[in-house]
């Protein structure tokens, strides 16, 4: 089969990362499902991979890990679906199974967790094979390329939602608005109806973005709201929106990090951190490191029965280099998303 495939790790140039590259048709294994992939979101951890902060152990390999497709075809010992079935594919490949981790609910933290196009190949390719036990269906009435952001953006900040104690009645704060961030505001709208979002951007146009889809506030990073702030979500891969997010959280208040890094640009940033303003009042920061497998059906869940349609941009996935240079300058609105079904292969 043609698939799209990052051969070296170098920065995001004008140079196209991803290559054209034929690769034989993948077979199921014992316990996993061969699917003919319809779509795949584009993700900002495909950037890390591609510039090496978090390399792929190995290459080639076939990036994208939110995938939407149908099933072409049964390994040994799946009985329990079907071919044509509809189904989603996340970042969490697998997991042990067996470890602490695992056992209480948290294989995202598991030794042995292994990515979707990172640690195998992913779907920005007509064909993919995963585990059954880590495939999703997919709700009636979204389409395949509104679940795909789903799949990794939405189940993510479903998870960091989770962590932040948010309750109704208290004010939200996200930090930076991008893929997961606008699904969150959505998700948050509808569980939280009676309390406040407001969003900090460095950018006025992901500002009036927030504010279109009902953000009650808007601003700068550094910026204040005017509520105090009991629950904040980062979402920025850099310090100095920790800091000031840190500023301005009320007492008690809670700071979830969902990055997967955080650049040493700004670094001195974190210079400015003083104990009474940023600390003290039992103010709490945590961090959000992968997806389970109940983040990512219960985000689908949530998301039917809201219901949730993420924003959307559609590519062929001949334009995934072009997708990736956007998402590298923050020309963002929503997700990206390839139509791999509807590309027209070299």
């Amino acid at each position: 089969m043609k698939a799209l495939l990052l051969r070296r790790i170098g920065p995001l140039t004008t140079e196209d990362p991803l290559e054209w590259g034929e690769l034989p048709d993948p077979v199921p294994k014992q316990g996993e499902v061969l699917l003919r992939v319809s779509v795949c979101g584009v993700c900002h951890t495909e950037l890390d991979e591609i510039e090496g902060r978090l390399p792929p152990p190995r290459l080639p390999v076939i990036l994208g890990h939110q995938v939407v497709g149908r099933i072409e075809a049964l390994g040994p010992g799946v009985d329990d679906l079907r071919p044509g079935t509809r189904v989603g594919v996340a970042w969490i490949h697998s997991s042990c199974g067996s470890c602490p981790h695992c056992m209480g609910g948290r294989e995202n933290l598991c030794p042995e967790f292994r990515a979707t196009g990172k640690d195998v190949h992913g779907g920005y390719a007509p064909l993919m094979t995963a585990p059954r036990a880590f495939v999703y269906p997919i709700p009636e009435g979204l389409s395949d390329a509104e679940a795909a952001p789903l799949l990794c953006a939405g189940a993510i900040g479903f998870r960091a939602l989770r962590l932040s104690g948010m309750e109704n009645t208290r004010v939200l704060g996200l930090t930076g608005f991008g893929a997961s961030a606008h699904l969150v505001l959505k998700a948050a709208r509808h569980l939280y109806p009676d309390s406040p979002i407001v969003v900090f951007s460095r950018s006025p146009a992901e500002q009036e973005f927030a504010r279109e889809l009902g953000a009650a506030w808007a601003g700068g990073i550094g910026e204040r709201a005017p509520w105090p702030v009991d629950c904040i979500i980062d979402t920025t891969p850099a310090w100095k929106p920790i800091v000031e997010g840190l500023g301005v959280l009320a007492p008690g208040g809670r700071l979830v990090i969902n990055a997967i890094r955080k650049e040493p640009g700004d670094q001195q940033e974190l210079l400015r951190l003083e104990y009474p303003d940023h600390l003290w009042m039992e103010k709490q920061i945590t961090s959000v490191a992968n997806v389970t497998r109940e983040d990512v059906r219960d985000c689908l869940e949530l998301a039917a029965q809201i219901p949730i349609r993420p924003e959307v941009q559609r590519f062929e996935l001949r334009e995934a280099n072009r997708a990736l240079r956007e998402l590298a300058t923050r020309k963002i609105r929503g997700a990206k998303v390839l139509d791999i079904a509807g590309s027209a292969m070299p």
